[in-house]
């Protein structure tokens, strides 16, 4: 489908964006250049000192680093100065707890403050952070915490069963440190396993830490992301990532230290640690957390309450906005905002145009993976955006399509998304399975798995995972490109497609849709899609077979599990779904 293009007028900026001019920057940018915006000690550096620490020390220590909302509407704030004081407590703690520099330290917990001064102070130690999603169940935990060989675990009472059922099976786990009152923990108790109530050891200890200066190389945090077959997959990265987190927050998010930022990404994926962890507030932005549960009126409440400026989110909690209608919208005083933008699943074109309708601005797509630790494709505040595309590589990075061979391919050729590695955030190996990381290169190139076309004006557009584009009477056709025609129908709110075997034309397209409240799912309304998708998208294109549900299988990070959909419908095994939401 044809997009208009939606321009940029810098004049029209209050204030000028961070990345004014895009291909001047991107002449001049060298990552060398860039670590001169990192604190460096004898050519070492330590991520949560760049993100806390130095902001401490300097003019920003009394400005709120962290508003924090609880599920109960609970409201507490942090400084710099004391979310580091907690972090400088949490390192104190590990060393009690003999925790050596490399040894992996795990929280399996809410968006509550422990996790971010934890994860923070284990950074601080030189030991290796891992986040966990709370709404993982025990074979979950079991599978990271057993595969990482965790020594430490940071929990809640709430979330405390699931940790006991599989304990004895975990021999590396030594201590458990639970969250909330100490009195309303005291019963809690593991053979086997020191269970103590982290406050209680946290307040024993002193403010002063001397934080590891590292390696810039050495591991700082890992995560697991699962794929279509076997266990999940542990993702290193070291403690340079923040250079590139740094750097891609301030060009992309344009974030600088008078914003206050909301990040609605939870810290058990990749999100949530590089930009609202590190990256933000090395840039010195005041960062909201809110620990409840989705709700459109809630939103626009936090943001209009605490003057939110620049918002980060999901494309799903987009269209669930959009779904709610523009009245509730209007209930609200949002003004605050200056700048949105989108991560989790490429972003369909609808969402962005209601964003300037709703808002008075589009939300801004990006790209990137676990894998890269930072974003490295986007849409920046002054650039033209092309509806529907990733946008263009971040200055530093240099990112290509190419062919099954390894060979560039032209413009509006489908390829497979390849970038040049040596990024500051580039993974820097998969916990235990060296030959598992090999695979990820291949010619000089890091394949990101992802298929996607360059158009002439150098914007990427991304078409879908390699495993997911769909071979239909002899057409390739991407998923995402029929998804985004289909949310453009007024009955729509999220589709899912895939490719379904068809002994005649090789694969069918099947979408799964989910219906705007009070439609009715019809053959009738089936046909007028099918419709259509073939005037506004292609003949070939459109879903022979359409199916309506009441919500789309997903990801915790709000990415649309299409491999699931086809499991299901073929009767396949499902694979590794510990990062699926409950379905």
């Amino acid at each position: 489908m044809k997009q208009s293009l939606i321009k940029k007028d810098i004049s029209s900026f209050k204030i000028p964006p961070n990345l004014e001019n895009y291909e001047k920057i991107r002449k001049s940018f060298s990552w060398e250049k860039a670590k001169s915006q990192i604190e460096y000690k004898n050519n070492k550096l330590n991520a949560a000192y760049n993100a806390i620490e130095r902001n401490a020390q300097n003019w920003r220590k009394n400005k709120i680093a962290l508003y924090w909302i609880g599920a109960e509407n609970q409201k507490e704030k942090y400084t710099f100065s004391e979310l580091n004081q907690l972090t400088s407590k949490f390192a104190n703690l590990l060393g009690k707890l003999s925790v050596d520099q490399g040894d992996r330290v795990f929280f399996f917990l809410t968006r509550v403050p422990a996790l971010y001064f934890g994860f923070l102070g284990t950074l601080k130690s030189g030991a290796i952070a891992g986040t966990m999603f709370a709404a993982f169940g025990p074979q979950a935990v079991e599978d990271r915490l057993g595969n990482s060989q965790a020594k430490i675990l940071v929990t809640e009472p709430d979330l405390f069963e699931r940790v006991a059922k599989v304990a004895n099976k975990l021999p590396y786990l030594k201590t458990i440190l639970v969250t909330g009152d100490p009195k309303e923990t005291a019963h809690l108790k593991i053979h086997g396993k020191q269970v103590i109530n982290l406050f209680e050891l946290l307040n024993k200890q002193t403010a002063k830490y001397k934080t590891k200066q590292m390696d810039p190389k050495d591991y700082a945090f890992m995560l697991y992301t699962s794929g279509t077959t076997g266990k999940p997959k542990g993702v290193l990265h070291a403690h340079q990532a923040i250079i590139h987190e740094h750097m891609s927050a301030k060009y992309v998010l344009d974030l600088r230290e008078d914003d206050v930022y909301w990040c609605t990404a939870d810290p058990g994926w990749v999100t949530g640690i590089a930009y609202e962890i590190l990256g933000s507030w090395s840039n010195g932005a005041s960062t909201v957390v809110h620990n409840g549960r989705f709700s459109p009126d809630i939103w626009y409440k936090i943001i209009q309450d605490y003057k939110v400026t620049v918002w980060y989110t999901a494309p799903t909690a987009i269209r669930m906005l959009e779904a709610a209608g523009d009245q509730l919208v209007a209930k609200y005083d949002l003004s605050s905002l200056r700048h949105l933008a989108s991560v989790g699943e490429p972003l369909n074109p609808e969402p962005i145009r209601w964003g300037i309708k709703a808002f008075g601005m589009p939300f801004h797509d990006n790209w990137w993976q676990t894998e890269t630790g930072g974003i490295l494709i986007a849409n920046y505040p002054a650039m033209d955006i092309k509806p529907g595309s990733m946008g263009k590589p971040l200055p530093g990075i240099t990112a290509s399509v190419i062919d099954d061979q390894g060979k560039e391919v032209g413009t509006n050729i489908e390829g497979n998304l390849a970038i040049k590695p040596g990024w500051p955030s580039m993974m820097k190996t998969i916990w235990r399975r060296p030959q598992k990381y090999k695979t990820y290169f291949k010619g000089g190139w890091y394949i990101s798995g992802d298929k996607a076309f360059r158009d002439k004006d150098g914007y990427f557009w991304f078409i879908g995972r390699a495993d997911d584009v769909i071979k239909t009477s002899g057409e390739r056709v991407g998923p995402f490109e029929v998804e985004s025609a289909l949310v453009e129908h007024p009955s729509v709110i999220e589709a899912g497609v895939i490719g379904k075997p068809d002994p005649i034309r090789g694969e069918i397209i099947k979408a799964f849709i989910k219906l705007k409240e009070g439609v009715k799912g019809t053959d009738k309304l089936k046909e007028e899609i099918q419709q259509f998708i073939k005037r506004h998208l292609a003949a070939h294109a459109y879903p022979r077979e359409i199916e309506f549900i009441d919500r789309l299988p997903k990801t915790r990070s709000g990415k649309i599990m299409r491999r699931y959909l086809k499991a299901k419908e073929l009767g396949l095994p499902l694979g590794d779904t510990s990062t699926l939401e409950e379905y």
